[in-house]
């Protein structure tokens, strides 16, 4: 169905919403999937807090002119879903890339994240993104290191000095 002006403005709007709230983004060629295969990638989408929205090319540009997304801009060429990861920037990688597993058909086409685009070939860099509950817990861990050390050495000095 056909959208008149006003429903494309409403449609730029949402999409443009989103991408300013946005961490990273990933536009991935859905050619071949099936209306299931679309819900079932929809439904993974709203539980791991990715914004998905298949958009006319002509839209998606308008929508993210003006954010750190306008990088895409080249590469929205053919039928394109785009992901938004709203609150890890990971996980709209993520979301294609263990998609894309199951269904070959799924192919990232332009991955961009911090004002750069890159090739869809860098999707897994990005998928392999800690998710925030993974960066703190690598941080809290290096952080305890140093503390365990030196509990460790005064530990085997009083132990020294006991033996002795």
């Amino acid at each position: 169905m056909a959208l008149n002006l006003d429903g494309k403005k409403v449609v730029v709007e949402e999409v443009a919403e989103f991408a300013a709230k946005a961490h990273s983004a990933v536009a991935a060629e859905y050619r071949g999937l099936t209306v299931t295969q679309l819900t079932k990638l929809r439904k993974t989408a709203r539980e791991t807090g990715v914004y998905l929205r298949v958009v006319k090319n002509t839209l998606a540009k308008r929508a993210v002119a003006g954010t750190e997304f306008e990088c895409m801009q080249e590469g929205l060429v053919g039928p394109l879903i785009l992901a938004f990861s709203m609150e890890d920037p990971g996980a709209a990688a993520r979301l294609v890339s263990d998609f894309a597993k199951e269904n070959n058909k799924l192919v990232a086409k332009v991955v961009a994240i911090g004002g750069q685009a890159f090739d869809g070939s860098e999707l897994e860099r990005l998928a392999r993104l800690p998710t925030r509950d993974q960066g703190i817990s690598m941080l809290m861990s290096v952080m305890k290191a140093p503390v365990e050390k030196l509990a460790r050495t005064l530990a085997a000095i009083r132990d020294e000095r006991e033996a002795a």
